[in-house]
C-alpha cells in the first residue's frame, strides 16, 4: 500500500501546485472507541499522502465518514447527513466523498447507497480500511465510483498502517487487540459487520505500544469488541496486559470491552497486583433478569453477574465499575425490570450507559413480539437512569476532600479549566496555570462533587 501513498502524495503535490494550498481532509467518526482509534489510522494515512486537516465538512476537499450501525439511530443520522452532502457536492464537484465502516457491510445499506446515494464516490467496510491509500488513488485517476466490500480480513494485514497514525491526544492512544466477535448477542449487529474474533499478534501489539511510548504516549486503552478474548499463541488477554506493564513509559492501561462471560480470575489477579491498570473495568450487564438474559443470550445469568461483581470487589474495594443497560427489550415484565433495578444496587455502579431497546433489521431479536408500550418502557427507563444518577453522585461524593491522581488532557472548552481523568476514569475539571502540560499526572485537591464529574485544585 506504500505505493499507493506515493502515487496519492504526487496527485496532491500536483494540487498544490496548481492551486496553492494542498487538499484537506474532514473526518467524521460515529460510534465506539475502535472506531476512534481507525481514523487516528486514517488521519495518519491522509496527511502521508498529502491532505491537510479540514475543519468542517462544507470546506473539505476530501470528506470521509467513518460509520457505525449499532443502533438504528445512529443509522438514520449518518443518512441525514449524506443527505447534506449531496448539495455539497453540486457546488463542488471535485469534492471527494467516503463512507467506511460497518454501515457498508449490511446489503440493506448497500441497496440504498446505491439507489439514494450514488454521489459517494468511495464505499468500502471494515475488513479493508487499510486499502483507503488504493482506492483513493483508483477514484482520482479514474474519475470513478469505487466500492470494495470484504467479507472477511484480506491476505494484506491491516498491521501494515500501524505506523500511521494521527493521535487525537499526544499522551494517549487506543490499541486494537482484537477484531470481531463470537458471541452473537440477540440484539447485535456487530458480529455481522466485523465478523469472527480475530486476535492480533501479541508481538505486533507490544511493539505498537513500544513505538508510543517512545513517541510521548503513556496511557493506551486496549481495545476490542471482546477484550477478555484475546488469545494468540498461548498468550491469553491477562498475559498481555501483564506484558505491557513491562514496557516502560507506560504509565496507566486500561481497556474495554469486558464480556461478563469470559472475565477470568488471572484478570482480576494482574489488575489487582498492578500499578499501572486502571482500577475501573466497563462490564456490559444489559439486563438483570436471568430470563431476559437468556434471551439475549449473554451467556450468564443474574447470579452469575453478581458473583463475579462480588469477586471484583473482593479483589479491588475501591475499583470503579461501570456498565451498559437494555431497557424494553422484548418480553420484559415488570418483574424483569426489578431485577435489574436490583443488580444494579447491589454492583454500585460508578456509572452507566442507559439506552432503550432499538429493533436493528439482521438480528434475531428484531423478529421477537415487543409486548409492551413505549410509554411504559420510557417510564421504566426514567427509573433506572434517576438510579443509575443517584449511585454516580454517590460513588463520585467518596473523593470529596480527598486529593487525587490525575492525568491532565488539556485545558476544557468550560472557563478555562484543566481537565483530566482520575484512576478510576472519573472525569475531574481543575484549576492549574500554564506550565500543566498534557499528560502530566498531578495530585488534585477535590473541592466539589457533581454526579457527572469532579472539581478541585492542584496541590503539593
Amino acid at each position: 500500500m506504500s505505493l499507493y501513498i506515493q502515487k496519492v502524495q504526487e496527485i496532491t503535490n500536483q494540487f498544490y501546485a496548481e492551486n496553492g494550498r494542498l487538499p484537506s481532509a474532514f473526518i467524521q467518526t460515529f460510534g465506539c472507541q475502535m472506531n476512534d482509534r481507525e481514523s487516528e489510522k486514517f488521519s495518519g494515512i491522509l496527511a502521508a499522502m498529502g491532505y491537510s486537516e479540514g475543519y468542517s465538512e462544507e470546506e473539505a476537499d476530501l470528506v470521509l465518514y467513518n460509520t457505525c450501525c449499532v443502533r438504528k439511530s445512529a443509522e438514520d443520522k449518518i443518512y441525514g447527513r449524506l443527505g447534506a452532502l449531496k448539495s455539497q457536492k453540486a457546488k463542488q464537484p471535485g469534492k471527494v466523498l467516503i463512507l467506511c465502516g460497518c454501515m457498508p457491510q449490511r446489503k440493506e445499506v448497500m441497496d440504498n447507497l446505491n439507489k439514494h446515494h450514488r454521489h459517494i464516490d468511495i464505499i468500502f467496510g471494515t475488513f479493508n480500511k487499510h486499502h483507503l491509500p488504493k482506492l483513493l488513488h483508483e477514484n482520482l485517476t479514474a474519475n470513478k465510483r469505487v466500492i470494495e466490500i470484504l467479507e472477511a480480513f484480506s491476505p494484506d494485514s491491516p498491521d501494515a498502517f500501524e505506523g500511521q497514525t494521527s493521535r487525537f491526544l499526544s499522551h494517549k492512544a487506543g490499541v486494537t487487540i482484537i477484531h470481531g466477535c463470537n458471541n452473537f448477542c440477540a440484539y447485535c449487529i456487530v458480529p455481522y459487520v466485523r465478523g469472527r474474533e480475530n486476535s492480533r499478534d501479541h508481538k505486533l501489539i507490544l511493539s505498537e505500544i513500544k513505538s508510543l511510548a517512545a513517541d510521548g504516549v503513556k496511557e493506551v486503552m486496549l481495545l476490542g469488541q471482546n477484550v477478555n478474548s484475546y488469545s494468540h499463541s498461548d498468550i491469553k488477554f491477562a498475559d498481555l496486559i501483564s506484558l505491557t506493564e513491562e514496557i516502560a513509559g507506560i504509565e496507566r492501561i486500561r481497556f474495554m470491552t469486558s464480556h461478563p462471560k469470559d472475565l477470568s480470575d488471572d484478570l482480576i489477579r494482574v489488575m489487582a497486583a498492578s500499578q499501572k491498570v486502571c482500577k475501573h473495568i466497563h462490564l456490559p450487564m444489559q439486563s438483570g433478569s436471568t430470563a431476559v438474559l437468556e434471551k439475549m443470550n449473554r451467556g450468564y445469568t443474574k447470579e452469575g453477574y453478581i458473583n463475579l461483581i462480588s469477586k471484583i470487589y473482593e479483589a479491588m474495594p475501591d475499583i470503579a465499575i461501570t456498565t451498559d443497560i437494555i431497557v424494553g427489550f422484548p418480553g420484559e415484565s415488570e418483574a424483569d425490570f426489578s431485577d435489574t433495578l436490583d443488580v444494579a444496587k447491589q454492583a454500585k455502579f460508578a456509572g452507566a450507559f442507559t439506552f432503550m431497546y432499538s429493533p436493528r433489521e439482521g438480528t434475531p431479536a428484531f423478529n421477537f413480539k415487543q409486548e409492551y408500550p413505549k410509554e411504559v418502557i420510557k417510564e421504566r427507563f426514567d427509573r433506572l437512569v434517576a438510579q443509575v444518577n443517584h449511585m454516580q453522585a454517590a460513588f463520585n461524593k467518596r473523593y470529596e476532600n480527598q486529593s487525587l491522581s490525575v492525568m491532565s488532557d488539556g485545558i476544557s472548552g468550560k472557563g478555562g479549566r484543566y481537565t483530566g481523568r482520575t484512576d478510576s476514569n472519573v472525569l475531574v475539571h481543575f484549576d492549574a496555570d500554564a506550565s500543566v502540560l498534557n499528560g502530566d499526572i498531578l495530585n488534585v485537591h477535590i473541592d466539589e462533587c457533581r454526579t457527572f464529574y469532579l472539581k478541585g485544585r492542584i496541590v503539593i
